[in-house]
């Protein structure tokens, strides 16, 4: 499988895995399989029986993305339109995109984004005011620039986190975790096995945040053995991570992330994105594919569908500039 084929799965792969656990989010483990039970062995199961997986309720309609897959987007436009990290550029589309009033947007990050500090202090403040700034917010977004800076290496790409994640993350544990995603996922991209990378990933975080990660990301760990909610960055990684592990194909690994609960819609947006890229863009059931949609606030009405999110996975693969919107 080439490189192509694994950077679609994991952009796409995320966009479905946030569409499909929006309308799940903060409800009961098991909701999922509940709504829609797999097929019992030996029997038929056909695409149109199973085709209102995707769902839409909560404010959520059929395959819409949330505000994950959104803020990734803009995060890979700047990427594309600046010709590399350009953080006050990325900065200011997260503030138009906060004005233009998106149907969900965390308290954390609406606040950073509209507190009226600059973008090298916003986050900052934040933090020192309320001393908690470690929500997923910044992993959820992961998934593009994980993919455009992949070429790099490893210190380069989880560089490169860490400064994106610190525009509206003022805790550290979110650069971090942030970090590990992106370097799990530069593995996966060149068909080499995250799971196996962990380790070596692990050595590259500094010491007074390793053990967190080390626990929830360890072999025997269980998304029931998490001691905060899922919203925290390092147990809605260890939850993907797990989904991974346990799982033998992309669909199954949305599954079990989505049957866990609670942060739905970013656990299965991050596992998908892993799954995407070690499985690749062919394992994603096109009956999932088929209502996805990503509308785009702050870029004039714009949605992106499965043909733009596959032609921004291949930009981002071959760094093709990207002309600004008028």
């Amino acid at each position: 499988m080439d490189l192509s084929a694994r950077a679609a799965g994991a952009v796409v792969g995320s966009a479905v895995g946030d569409a499909l656990g929006a309308p799940f989010e903060f409800g009961l483990p098991g909701a999922f399989a509940t709504r829609f039970p797999e097929a019992a062995p030996g029997s038929s199961r056909s695409e149109e029986r199973y085709a209102n997986e995707m769902c839409g309720g909560g404010g959520w309609d059929a395959g819409e993305a949330t505000d994950d897959t959104q803020m990734a987007v803009h995060v890979a436009y700047s990427l594309l339109e600046r010709g590399g990290l350009d953080l006050p550029d990325m900065f200011e589309r997260f503030q138009r995109w906060a004005r233009s009033e998106p149907k969900d947007i965390g308290i954390q990050t609406q606040d950073v984004l509209t507190n009226g500090m600059p973008w090298d202090l916003a986050a900052a403040i934040h933090f020192q005011v309320n001393l908690r700034a470690a929500g997923n917010g910044s992993l959820m977004r992961a998934t593009t620039p994980a993919v455009y800076f992949a070429p790099d290496g490893r210190t380069a790409t989880m560089a490169a986190a860490r400064r994106i994640a610190a525009l509206t993350h003022g805790d550290r544990a979110a650069w971090e975790g942030t970090a590990i995603f992106h370097e799990l996922l530069r593995v996966a991209l060149a068909g080499g096995d995250p799971l196996a990378a962990l380790p070596g990933t692990l050595a590259e975080v500094p010491a007074d945040h390793r053990d967190r990660y080390a626990v929830v990301l360890a072999p025997t760990w269980q998304p029931t053995d998490a001691t905060e909610f899922n919203g925290a960055v390092w147990p809605c990684l260890g939850s993907a991570v797990w989904a991974l592990r346990t799982t033998t194909s992309y669909q199954d690994a949305l599954r079990a992330a989505i049957d866990l609960g609670g942060d739905t819609d970013t656990v299965a947006a991050v596992t998908g994105a892993l799954a995407g890229a070690r499985y690749g863009m062919a394992a994603i059931p096109a009956r999932w594919t088929d209502r996805l949609h990503v509308p785009l606030p702050g870029s004039a009405g714009e949605v992106l569908r499965l043909p733009e999110l596959l032609r921004l996975a291949d930009d981002l693969v071959n760094r093709t500039p990207r002309r600004a919107a008028a």
